[in-house]
């Protein structure tokens, strides 16, 4: 495949469809990325907290009070 920047000259626009493309490509990539940080990191994470809490109720009673004294 022939890179398609080394037709373009320096005081030239880059042609429009190619630019679209790039950017689609790179906003596809940025998706994936999101969708894989949600599913890998953050979705257990949250259940992570959701059983250390559901462990521990008494505890985090008592953490929710001294939270609102605080105030």
């Amino acid at each position: 495949m022939e890179n398609p920047f080394k037709k373009i000259l320096h005081n030239e626009e880059v042609p429009k469809v190619l630019r679209e493309k790039v950017i689609n490509d790179i906003s596809l990539i940025k998706l994936s990325i999101d969708i894989a940080d949600l599913f890998a990191v953050k979705y257990p994470n949250t259940l992570g907290e959701f059983i250390i809490t559901e462990k521990n109720p008494i505890k985090n009673k008592e953490n929710k009070e001294e939270d609102q004294e605080e105030e």
